[in-house]
């Protein structure tokens, strides 16, 4: 920039993102609007955030009646609508107790230090090497990156946090690798969302689990992406058949109120003790009222039901256009966690679909067009969205 150049609002931004041009001012279900009064069909749902679709009335019930009471406390004093969120959490996981925190980045740190502290405090083993995948995504924090099995998101922060390994994902052959003295768990996403929509395959994801119990390591799976009810159950672990160590929340989890949380049983849970983590925000009354309604909300009126039914249905659509489009290599994922795969560049497709036809959907890597609809989305626009994505592959 010019010292003549007169600087706008928008430079004043580090430019950590390459922002489409659009400016959202209103949401509500499905559906957004732009400052000009453009409505679009949202089938990004805050990348995952959104499962009750935008502005949810019980949640924005609940948050209008805490603005009135308390904002915000530390932890040093008892919350009770955190405990009640908590609790909520639970009685519906193979969990024993909570850590809240911010966002999905915290949430995976919180677990890479549960699971090293396990290994020394608890087992009393100098172990502190977290096994994950590549292609996987955990965050964009020093540690959770490191975590991050993609070169293109740990480039220019050398030298990376120490102690992570990265296997192939999906490899049933470097499972004979997973485990070695410095191992004290495993981190993995059980359809790799930023890394292209990759479901993991089910016996391997057993024979993975088997071995981190003969070897008491902890299996910690980031639900930040799939979990709150995306992929058809509350947390997608739930379809595997395995009961994992610890796994993270964040996005769907306060339906676009910053809130993050681990899950752990009483296991892993006690590697933790007063001084030995904490934060400021996390769990306040306002962002625990807002995980509390959602997370009730979503089980009260069966939405993880809802999830799988219509994911089925989109998948069966998507699978549709594959048939009638050469450019369309592979429909995969898990509910309403979805990707298209074509064989060019899909941000094209992405654009075209915002600026021809008012659709906004997202990447998942180059070539893939990453669907991620709220739960409360209906077969109607599902079949809106489908009708778009034709015109948009025909074009």
């Amino acid at each position: 920039m010019s010292k003549q150049t007169i600087p706008t609002a928008t430079d004043m931004l580090m430019p950590t993102y390459n922002r489409f041009p659009l400016t959202l001012v209103k949401g509500k279900g499905s559906w957004v609007w732009d400052d000009e009064g453009g409505k679009y069909l949202d089938y990004t749902s805050g990348i995952a955030t959104c499962n009750l679709g935008h502005a949810p009335d019980s949640v924005k019930e609940q948050l209008e009646i805490q603005l009135e009471k308390i904002w915000h406390c530390s932890n040093l004093y008892h919350i009770p609508v955190q405990e009640q969120l908590a609790k909520k959490l639970v009685e519906n996981s193979f969990g024993d107790q909570v850590f809240f925190c911010n966002s999905g980045a915290e949430a995976n740190e919180a677990a890479i230090k549960l699971a090293r502290r396990y290994a020394q405090e608890v087992k009393g083993i100098e172990a502190y090497e977290v096994v994950t995948f590549r292609q996987s995504f955990h965050g964009r924090t020093l540690a959770t990156l490191a975590a991050t099995g993609q070169d293109k998101i740990q480039q220019g922060f050398a030298p990376l946090a120490k102690g992570f390994r990265y296997l192939p994902y999906n490899d049933k052959q470097a499972l004979e690798k997973l485990v070695t003295d410095k191992t004290c768990a495993v981190l993995l996403e059980l359809v790799q969302g930023e890394g292209g929509v990759v479901p993991a395959d089910e016996d391997w994801v057993k024979q993975l689990a088997d071995l981190c119990k003969q070897n008491d390591i902890l299996l910690m799976i980031d639900e930040i992406q799939t979990g709150i009810g995306r992929t058809g159950t509350l947390f997608a672990y739930q379809q595997y058949g395995i009961e994992p160590d610890v796994i993270s929340l964040a996005k769907g989890l306060g339906s676009g109120i910053p809130i993050g949380a681990i899950v752990a049983n009483q296991k892993a849970a006690r590697a933790f003790s007063p001084g030995s983590h904490g934060s400021t925000f996390g769990g306040n009354p306002f962002s625990a009222t807002a995980g509390l309604s959602t997370v009730t909300h979503i089980i009260e009126n069966e939405l993880t039901a809802r999830a799988a039914e219509l994911g089925s249905y989109l998948e069966e659509k998507l699978h549709g256009l594959k048939q009638q489009f050469s450019q369309i290599k592979e429909i995969r994922g898990r509910g309403l966690l979805q990707g298209i795969v074509v064989d060019d560049n899909a941000v094209d497709y992405v654009t075209k679909a915002r600026e021809q036809y008012q659709l906004l959907v997202l990447l998942a890597g180059p070539n893939v067009i990453r669907i991620l609809p709220p739960l409360t989305t209906n077969e109607t626009e599902v079949d809106q969205f489908i009708s778009v994505m034709e015109k948009v592959f025909a074009s």
